[in-house]
C-alpha cells in the first residue's frame, strides 16, 4: 500500500472501470489515509476516523466494482451487502451486527489462504514422507534389538522410494489413507434476529469437544497427497495467530459496501415499512461510527472499517437520512450516467471487456469472433438508446444486447467449415431493429 499514491490507484482502477473520476479519487483518498493514519505516532492514531462514503447514482455505471477493485488492491477484507435485507430489531430480518461477523469470516479465510500458501512446500514434503511411510511401513522401527545393518538397509529403500515418488511413478497406485472426519451437528436454532450466528457458535463449541472420527479410504497416490498435504498445512497454521492477524486486518483495513442505502430511507415515517426503515438507519449508526461487537473470533472494534454506501436515490435523497447517520458520510460523490462513448471504451478497454468474454468464449469452440469499429459504434448507440427509452440499467444493458445480437452463433457453433465470425455495423442493425422498433419486444428481450 506505501507505494501507491491515490494517483496511482485511480490510474489501477481505470484499467477496469470507465469514466467516474471524481468517485474513483475519493475511494483513492480514503484507501491512502488508512495508510497515512497507520504512520501516525501516539494516541492521535485513534482519533483519526475514516471518511466513509456515500455514491449517488443509478444501477450499472460502475459503484460496486469501484469498492470491489478498491478492497482487491489493498488486499483488504471486503463485503458487500445490501441494506434493503436489513431490518429493525424486533422485526423479522437479519441483524445489522451480522456485517461485521460477515466481514470477519471474510478476513480469517483471507489470512488463512495466505498462510496456507506460505506453509505449502513444507506440507507438500510433509505429505510425501506419509506416502512413503504407507508404501514402505517400517514394522520394526521401534524395535530395540534392531542391527545397524537394517537400519541402513531400511534407509536406502526409502530414499530410493522417495526418488521414485518424486519422478511421479506410483501417481496410479491405489494406496490406503487414513482419514479424520470432524463431527457433523445435526442441530439448526429458530429465533430472532442473531440466532443464527448463535447456533453457529454452539455447534463450534459442540463438535470441538467431541471426538474427530476416523476411517480408511483407499484412493490414488495423486488424490492422496492433496488429501494429505491439506491435512498437514492445517496441522502448521497457528490458529490463534490466523484469529489475530484477521482481527487486526478487519479493524483497520476493513471494506463494507452497503448497497441499496435508498431503500431504507424513507421520506414519510409512519406507517408499513417505513416504520422498520429509519430503525435499520438507527441501528446502522453505532456500527458505522464505531462500537463492538461480538464475534466468533472475539470483540471488534468498528471504528476504523471503511464503509462505501451506494443508492440510486429516485425517489429519495441522501438528505432524507437520519441526520445522525449523514453526519457520519461526509463524503458524497454523484456519479455520471454513461455516454456512447462511454460504452465505446467499456466494450473494448478493460481487461475484461465484453468483446473479450465473448471472444473468448467463442475460441473455445475454435471459432474467431471479431467486431469492426462501426459494430462496436453501433452496440453502444443502441444502448444509449434503450436506456434513455426504458429504464436506465447503464452499462448491464450492453450485456443484454451482446447476449441478443450473439445469440445465433452461441447456439449454432460449433459449426463445419466456419471459423470466423465478423461482426458489422449491418449486421447489428438487422439483429436489432426490429426488437427496437416493437417496443414491448424491446421492454422484454432488452
Amino acid at each position: 500500500m506505501k507505494q501507491m499514491t491515490p494517483r496511482q490507484i485511480v490510474k489501477e482502477l481505470d484499467r477496469y472501470i470507465i469514466g467516474q473520476t471524481n468517485a474513483k479519487k475519493a475511494v483513492a483518498i480514503a484507501l491512502r489515509n488508512r495508510w497515512r493514519r497507520q504512520q501516525v505516532k501516539g494516541r492521535l492514531k485513534d482519533e483519526i476516523m475514516p471518511n466513509n462514503i456515500i455514491m449517488i447514482g443509478s444501477t450499472g455505471i460502475g459503484k460496486t466494482e469501484i469498492a470491489r477493485r478498491l478492497a482487491a488492491l489493498a488486499n483488504a477484507p471486503f463485503i458487500k451487502v445490501e441494506a434493503s435485507k436489513f431490518t429493525e430489531v424486533g422485526y423479522v430480518g437479519r441483524d445489522v451486527e451480522s456485517i461485521v461477523r460477515d466481514l470477519m469470516d471474510t478476513a480469517v479465510a483471507m489470512v488463512e489462504r495466505e498462510k496456507y500458501d506460505e506453509v505449502m512446500e513444507l506440507a507438500e514434503r510433509l505429505a510425501n514422507e506419509r506416502i512413503i511411510d504407507i508404501l514402505f511401513p517400517d514394522d520394526h522401527k521401534d524395535g530395540p534389538k534392531q542391527s545397524a545393518e537394517k537400519k541402513e538397509r531400511y534407509k536406502r529403500t526409502r530414499s530410493r522410494i522417495r526418488k521414485k515418488l518424486e519422478l511421479g511413478e506410483f501417481e496410479d497406485k491405489l494406496i490406503e489413507v487414513e482419514l479424520s472426519d470432524e463431527p457433523t451437528i445435526g442441530m439448526q436454532v429458530f429465533g430472532p434476529m442473531g440466532m443464527e450466528d448463535i447456533g453457529m457458535n454452539i455447534k463450534d463449541m459442540i463438535s470441538g469437544s467431541l471426538p474427530k472420527t476416523k476411517r480408511s479410504k483407499k484412493m490414488k497416490v495423486v488424490e492422496a497427497r492433496e488429501v494429505l498435504t491439506d491435512n498437514e498445512a492445517s496441522k502448521l497454521i497457528d490458529q490463534e495467530e490466523v484469529i489475530r492477524l484477521a482481527k487486526e486486518r478487519a479493524e483497520n483495513n476493513g471494506i463494507v459496501f452497503l448497497d441499496e442505502i435508498d431503500k431504507v430511507v424513507g421520506n414519510n415515517g409512519g406507517s408499513g415499512p417505513d416504520v422498520s426503515r429509519e430503525g435499520v438507519q438507527r441501528d446502522l449508526l453505532p456500527i458505522v461510527e464505531g462500537s463492538n461487537v461480538n464475534t466468533k473470533y472475539g470483540v471488534i472494534v468498528t471504528d476504523h472499517i471503511l464503509f462505501i454506501a451506494a443508492g440510486a436515490f429516485h425517489v429519495s435523497a441522501p438528505s432524507d437520512m437520519i441526520p445522525e447517520l449523514q453526519g457520519r458520510f461526509p463524503i458524497r460523490v454523484e456519479l455520471d450516467k454513461l455516454t456512447t462513448e462511454d460504452f465505446i471504451k467499456i466494450l473494448t478497454h478493460p481487461r475484461s471487456a465484453l468483446i473479450k468474454q465473448y471472444t473468448a468464449l467463442l475460441s473455445a469452440e475454435k471459432v474467431e469472433l471479431e467486431f469492426n469499429k462501426a459494430a462496436i459504434r453501433a452496440v453502444a448507440q443502441i444502448a444509449s438508446k434503450v436506456n434513455a427509452n426504458m429504464e436506465n440499467i447503464g452499462a448491464r444493458r450492453l450485456h443484454t444486447i451482446m447476449t441478443t445480437l450473439l445469440e445465433k452463433p452461441l447456439f449454432e457453433h460449433p459449426k463445419r467449415g466456419e471459423k470466423k465470425i465478423k461482426v458489422t455495423a449491418k449486421m447489428v442493425k438487422e439483429s436489432l431493429d426490429g426488437i427496437l422498433e416493437d417496443q414491448d419486444l424491446s421492454r422484454y428481450i432488452l
